[in-house]
């Protein structure tokens, strides 16, 4: 029997690569069982050397070589390796927690209950096709169709920022692109950032393409399916079955062999940032991989983030612009309503309550946006000044009505749940009252001043059951409901057809944030729920409650001018350093005393500050002190975080790879728990 060497990629924090012998055919991009220590493992075959790195006596031998799905190509490869230099991880960290469960859990493939595999039994699952009946294309205006013809003409990589006002019909460009490419035998990949947009996305893919895709060749990926759900889409994927694949962020790692257009919905939205494990980009590693594949790709929102907007000024993107609506030319009256001298009833003023009555007397639908779930965001006493606070985190608590439980403290940050006090804890005072208030309080008055309106909330703790988004939001459509009340799930991508009035409160809150991103999120914010009023009659309204009528992000909304407000905060950006024309790596420490995570940032900050001396780089790569978060404590662990900046993204790459072993050199030395994010979005 013929023995071969294997190079195997792990799931094992900062371990590149492993060597093991295997005595059966394998290739390149195959998943295999190996063991690890005690444990077994599944990971990646990466290389056949000729001979390992260590003394071949010493070598394990592979335990199962899984044939089940095609082996990885050599493209998707490229792209998890691109991945893992950028991001500051290994390939193994990379490789594995993309994939769908079974497909990465050895018990999935061992023991009595494995026979088959994860795909087989997978494949076994009959699931009924949704209906698809054909819909006839929809005809475009002029600036759709110079759209589409622009991107349909493009001869390999081209990247395309669809700047379009809210209800100017991106969906159409991207629906009307994807038939040619369709049509040309190529594959179809769009990206959403929130699950609760897939819906109403997968129904319109479904009715345009009936005719030239089966239902089976259309798949959706994303967290909330089922495991066997996600594994059954990823195995199509692999194997070539799809035609059309669409999700959020993590689809991006979704193989397919023959792409030829990749769309970026909202591409601005937050949410195509991983926060956690392998810290990436879905937005830009849709560039690079439209970039590898040599294809076209669409780049859409309202509010573009300041990243592609600058790309588009500079002709690095080409710029589509959609100026008026679709289906009407009515575009909302936005109104800001002062709050300074108003005396307002239960967070709203006067007017706008009053407002609400009048839509609701014409048989229209209001929504009320409020970016805070929760019935208040802390409990107080009057008396002392006592607040809520979670004992794990530094962080207040919020108070949370649940059905047929009453009130409840939540902690947002660790989970922490308690009952409400009875007396205040610290002077016995019995009289503890809700300050400020959330979804569910508005919720509620609502329901007290209008008994006859059907009221509906949708935000994250109504929708915490599988399907209760979708279920609610076609109330919505339906036109069962009749105020809305929502955070910012319902702000993007729905066409409620009889909403007429959307009102605002407490946008105040992210004026004047630490955070120099908060103006870019608060206009997106604001423009993309705005937009949801008045989608098909004239006559919509948004009503915007502030105490800082005259602050500028206000003034360019009511103009409805994005490109002045970008073109004005490109400016500021460039004076003072920022992003886009810097670049940012975080590292944040984590300890049971910010002392601790402190001195260890200062340890890596001295070590990174010899390096760029030696080098000569220390013009060219900025080192910034230690500081602890703004949130200094979550479950009981303390934070720190030191910031590195370059305004060459070469050099603080090439930086980082000199420096970042010996950051886990010290942190291994010292015990510390760290985490690296290249390109963070929030400091």
């Amino acid at each position: 029997m013929q023995v071969s060497w294997v190079r195997v990629v792990l799931d094992i924090p900062r371990q590149e690569a492993f060597d093991y012998r295997c005595e059966h055919p394998v290739q390149i991009g195959q998943r295999v069982i190996v063991p690890f220590g005690s444990r077994q493992l599944i990971g990646v075959v990466i290389d056949l050397p000729a001979a390992p790195e260590l003394d071949p006596d010493q070598i394990r031998h592979v335990e199962q070589v899984l044939d089940d799905l095609p082996a990885f190509s050599a493209s998707w490869l490229a792209l998890a390796n691109f991945a893992s230099r950028y991001y500051q991880r290994t390939l193994g960290e990379v490789i594995l927690p993309v994939l769908p469960a079974g497909l990465r859990k050895p018990a999935a493939y061992l023991g009595k209950r494995s026979a088959g595999g994860p795909v087989a039994r997978a494949d076994r699952k009959k699931r009924a096709a949704p209906a698809q009946v054909a819909a006839a294309p929809i005809v475009l205006n002029a600036e759709q169709q110079s759209a589409v013809q622009q991107i349909c003409a493009a001869s390999g990589y081209a990247p395309f920022l669809l700047h379009g006002i809210t209800g100017s019909g991106k969906t159409e460009v991207y629906l009307h692109a994807a038939l040619t490419f369709l049509q040309r035998g190529q594959q179809i990949l769009m990206l959403v950032p929130e699950i609760n947009l897939t819906p109403q996305l997968e129904t319109a893919v479904r009715a345009r393409f009936a005719d030239i895709v089966a239902p089976e060749e259309i798949a959706v990926f994303h967290s909330g399916l089922a495991d066997g759900e996600r594994l059954k889409a990823w195995a199509d994927a692999q194997r070539g079955k799809l035609k059309v694949l669409l999700g959020t962020r993590m689809t991006i790692f979704v193989p397919l062999d023959n792409p030829g257009l990749i769309i970026v919905d909202e591409e601005h939205d937050a949410s195509y940032k991983q926060q956690e494990g392998l810290r990436y980009s879905a937005r830009d590693l849709a560039v690079w991989r439209a970039h590898q594949a040599g294809i076209p790709l669409v780049l859409g929102s309202a509010t573009p983030s300041l990243e592609s907007w600058h790309h588009a000024l500079s002709g690095r993107y080409t710029k589509l612009t959609l100026g008026q609506r679709a289906k009407t030319r009515f575009l909302p009256a936005i109104r800001l309503v002062d709050t300074r001298k108003a005396k307002l009833i239960q967070g709203f003023e006067p007017h706008v309550l009053e407002a609400v009555r009048t839509r609701l007397e014409r048989g229209e639908q209001s929504l009320v946006f409020l970016n805070r779930r929760g019935y208040a965001p802390v409990m107080h006493c009057a008396a002392c000044g006592w607040v809520s606070q979670c004992p794990r985190c530094s962080v207040h608590t919020v108070l949370h009505r649940k059905p047929g439980a009453g009130y409840q403290l939540h902690c947002h940050h660790c989970g922490f749940q308690s009952r409400v006090p009875s007396i205040c804890p610290d002077c016995g005072n019995q009289d503890l009252q809700p300050l400020g208030r959330g979804t569910q309080r508005v919720e509620e008055f609502l329901q007290e001043t209008f008994p006859a309106a059907r009221i509906q909330r949708i935000d994250a703790d109504s929708t915490r059951l599988k399907g209760s988004a979708l279920r609610l939001f076609d109330e919505v459509h339906t036109g069962n409901i009749d105020i809305l009340v929502g955070t910012q799930m319902v702000a993007k991508g729905h066409d409620f057809r009889r909403l007429g009035l959307v009102a605002v409160l407490n946008a105040d809150s992210m004026l004047f944030s630490a955070d120099f991103r908060a103006p870019e999120r608060l206009f997106a914010q604001l423009l993309q729920v705005a937009g949801r009023a008045g989608r098909h009659a004239e006559g919509g309204e948004v009503l915007i409650q502030t105490g800082y009528p005259d602050h500028p992000v206000y003034q360019t909304l009511l103009n409805n001018d994005f490109s002045a407000f970008a073109d004005e905060l490109l400016a500021e950006r460039r004076d003072t350093g920022l992003p886009p024309f810097t670049f940012q790596t975080l590292i944040t420490a984590e300890a049971k005393s910010v002392q601790l995570a402190l001195a260890f940032l200062q340890a890596i900050r001295e070590c990174a500050a010899a390096i760029l001396a030696a080098e000569g780089q220390a013009p060219l790569v900025s080192l910034y002190d230690p500081v602890p978060l703004r949130i200094l404590r979550v479950a009981h662990v303390e934070r720190a975080q030191l910031l590195v900046e370059s305004a060459s993204r070469p050099a603080l790459q090439q930086f980082l790879q000199q420096w970042l072993p010996q950051v886990q050199a010290i942190g291994q030395k010292q015990r510390m728990r760290y985490f690296v994010e290249v390109d963070p979005l929030e400091i």
